[in-house]
């Protein structure tokens, strides 16, 4: 029985330090990004709070207007003025129930980690955005940007309408955004910016192959 114990223990840290040695190496690989040889004439933002990765696009343009399925009205602040919105998918448990790293669970870590919870989507109105450390302008085609809101559009769950579900919660982060329902299973290898790197590559963009942090998609845009 000890020694079943200690090769569990075993194959347990081993697993660890891999995803560790992985999660520190692969995303410095780098896919570099697709010229379609259209103008860049569309601004999209990568937005990072120190722990997940939101892809930030222009509220509403002649490609997509994102107010008409994300309203206005689902945020506190009710404001229409707004000119941006970062739109981010992660574990629903971490999203809603633990607005800081005190607030973690164990019960809501182990969840997120072994595809065992429901995932959402955080969308965020802004005025404007200010590059920087945490912040990152990227001018992109139409066609590109094409690709990317019907990446992001994907992965929101739908009603019988095809209207977006709206996670009725007092939990947001401020006055400027809501919480949806989204599509897929959050884990230790497909992550909040994992998802984000994805999306990045949908659009043609400088992407790490693999990351499991912001870190990794940040370093290829110094």
């Amino acid at each position: 029985m000890i020694i079943l114990l200690l090769k569990a223990i075993g194959v347990i840290l081993g697993v660890i330090l891999l995803y560790v040695a992985l999660g520190y190496a692969l995303p410095f690989i780098e896919v570099s990004a697709k010229d379609d040889g259209q103008k860049k004439e569309i601004p999209i933002y990568i937005y990072t709070n120190g722990v997940h990765t939101d892809i930030v696009m222009p509220v509403k343009n002649d490609v997509q207007d994102w107010s008409a399925k994300i309203p206005f009205a689902n945020t506190l602040s009710k404001k229409t003025d707004y000119n941006y919105i970062g739109i981010g998918w992660g574990d629903k448990g971490f999203y809603l129930d633990t607005p800081t790293w005190a607030d973690l669970k164990f019960s809501t870590a182990f969840k997120a980690t072994f595809w065992l919870s429901e995932s959402a989507m955080h969308c965020s109105y802004y005025k404007v955005m200010k590059e920087g450390a945490d912040c990152k302008k990227i001018m992109i085609s139409r066609n590109q940007y094409q690709k990317l809101v019907q990446f992001v559009d994907e992965k929101f769950d739908k009603d019988e309408n095809g209207d977006f579900i709206l996670i009725p919660t007092s939990a947001v982060y401020g006055n400027n955004d809501a919480f949806y329902d989204a599509k897929g299973k959050y884990s230790f290898l497909n992550t909040c910016n994992t998802w984000a790197n994805d999306a990045l590559k949908s659009a043609g963009q400088k992407a790490a192959f693999w990351t499991p942090s912001d870190y990794g998609i940040f370093l290829h845009y110094k």
